[in-house]
């Protein structure tokens, strides 16, 4: 299979969630317990039966590890019917492999949204955060990632980058041509 990935990509500015999807992901932490950015504000959008979920798995599982995935119901968010947790690297110089485990972030929750024939797959500027992964590096990496993906796989159909900073957006959209 070689699927055309121009078509299946979009960018897009502002908060994620406010993009209708199939799934959003999550910029977890390790206890999926919430916190800021990306994390809080779709723990907020999808409510308290999301915190009771996720300590569920964490029970389960211990911890998620960077670069793994679950996937949970969106639960209050309107505009997603699932949320894909995933564990992003925090940046430490791009000596320790951080690359490799944001490409896992991605990879495995593409994995998750191709498993369950989704449409449409929102993913947020992963690790860029608090977990200080340079911006411009953290898209190279996942539209490699996503690109590579979508050419061998016939789901998810559309992948959307959502972006909160715009200089994030404008880099993406130069590097893509979208």
């Amino acid at each position: 299979m070689d699927f055309d990935i121009n078509s299946r990509i979009d960018i897009f500015l502002g908060d994620i969630t406010s993009v209708s999807c199939d799934a959003a992901v999550n910029a977890a932490n390790s206890s999926l317990s919430g916190g800021g950015g990306v994390d809080g504000a779709i723990h907020k959008a999808a409510g308290r039966k999301l915190y009771e979920k996720c300590s569920e798995i964490i029970k389960k599982i211990g911890t998620l590890k960077p670069g793994e995935a679950v996937i949970t119901p969106a639960y209050e968010m309107k505009t997603a019917s699932n949320i894909i947790h995933t564990v992003g690297p925090f940046w430490k110089g791009g000596n320790f492999k951080e690359r490799e485990v944001l490409s896992s972030c991605y990879e495995n929750s593409l994995k998750i949204a191709a498993d369950k024939k989704f449409d449409r797959v929102a993913f947020p500027a992963i690790s860029t955060g608090v977990y200080f992964y340079p911006y411009k590096e953290a898209f190279d990496a996942a539209y490699e990632t996503v690109s590579r993906f979508l050419k061998k796989n016939e789901f998810p159909k559309k992948v959307i980058f959502v972006f909160y900073e715009k200089s994030a957006f404008e880099y993406a959209k130069k590097k893509t041509g979208l």
